[in-house]
């Protein structure tokens, strides 16, 4: 197993020459091997924070795994621990271990899985609702990680850390549709970037709000961070609190007896809870949703989260070519599809 860089002033195992990688961040060259994964790096550009310094040059990692690898002091600054956003300092000494695989806590089940494309490197799927992505306390099984360990007999990709093999991004438990997984370390890193960078990764949602939204077109641009009471949820929260947050929506059909609309949603960024944070912002949150909406007797009717990944595309990550997917509409939206010129 992989030992946390031992912190200056206590003994310090001795290490073949060929693993003390040294890299002048001026060429922005850092030597990263993944058989030898211990890497030194010397700053040379300081002012940034420690994760966004590390998440720039090390392109195997995405910034989550940089941030839980210094909270567990595989990275160390100057033979210290340190924090994701202690600033980077001219001179100092960065020391990096990458911990090896830790077997998953989580076994193979045989779940159905709607399956809309699949080869060497990926799966995009149709998430059911109601389905967890991944175990956590209180959904031990039972979860998508639990049904894909079983459809590609463990081969998945391990960017993502123990628990969440394969796993690119999520999606609440409550919406559907359409899924990315990856199932080698090189489409991982690939698509983590095109959703991170956002440059050729397009997602496109269907929803149903309680309430019209007003006016119809228009573009949500906030921050969003935790509620400041309720920690459980999410809310739009002033700059420089949160993170940035971009949803352009468009009605497309609306229903003057439920008072209600269906809404085109398009991502800019990907924050937890975005799009049901933002339509909650505007006054009309969605039908069916537990945390933000409110009762009501449509809400009982649809019977779930009114949320829906309609449409994901992307460059494949090995091949280049360009994928579009679309998830077919689940028919709890066909009241609201049958009135869209779009849809119907």
């Amino acid at each position: 197993m992989t030992k946390r860089p031992t912190p200056t002033g206590q003994p310090q195992p001795s290490k073949p020459a060929s693993i003390r990688n040294i890299a002048k961040l001026e060429t922005c060259r850092i030597i990263f091997r993944r058989e030898n994964p211990d890497v030194e790096i010397r700053v040379d550009a300081p002012g940034e924070r420690l994760d966004a310094f590390l998440a720039a040059r090390l392109q195997d990692l995405s910034r989550s795994r940089i941030q839980t690898l210094i909270r567990d002091q595989f990275i160390i600054v100057n033979g210290q621990p340190a924090k994701p956003r202690d600033s980077v300092k001219t001179g100092d000494l960065i020391a990096i271990a990458i911990p090896e695989a830790v077997p998953l806590d989580a076994s193979p089940q045989d779940i159905p899985l709607d399956i809309l494309f699949e080869d060497d490197d990926l799966v995009v799927l149709n998430k059911a609702p109601g389905m967890v992505v991944h175990p956590a306390p209180g959904n031990p099984d039972g979860t998508l990680v639990n049904a894909l360990l079983h459809h590609c007999r463990g081969k998945l990709s391990g960017i993502g850390g123990v628990e969440r093999p394969g796993i690119v991004h999520r999606l609440d438990k409550d919406t559907s549709g359409c899924l990315v997984v990856a199932k080698s370390d090189a489409a991982h890193q690939s698509l983590v970037t095109q959703f991170s960078e956002r440059s050729t990764m397009e997602k496109l949602y269907l929803a149903v709000t309680q309430g019209i939204p007003k006016p119809d077109k228009d573009s949500i641009f906030t921050h969003i961070g935790r509620h400041p009471v309720n920690r459980q949820k999410m809310a739009v929260v002033n700059p420089p609190g949160g993170k940035t947050a971009i949803t352009d929506y468009e009605t497309l059909a609306t229903d003057a007896a439920t008072i209600t609309a269906l809404v085109l949603c398009h991502l800019h960024t990907g924050r937890t809870h975005q799009i049901r944070v933002h339509m909650h912002h505007k006054g009309t949150p969605l039908v069916g949703d537990p945390i933000y909406g409110k009762p009501s007797q449509i809400s009982e009717q649809t019977g779930r989260l009114m949320l829906h990944a309609w449409r994901l595309a992307f460059d494949h990550p090995i091949t280049g070519k360009r994928h579009q997917f679309e998830a077919p509409i689940p028919p709890e939206f066909e009241p609201w599809t049958s009135k869209s010129p779009l849809l119907a």
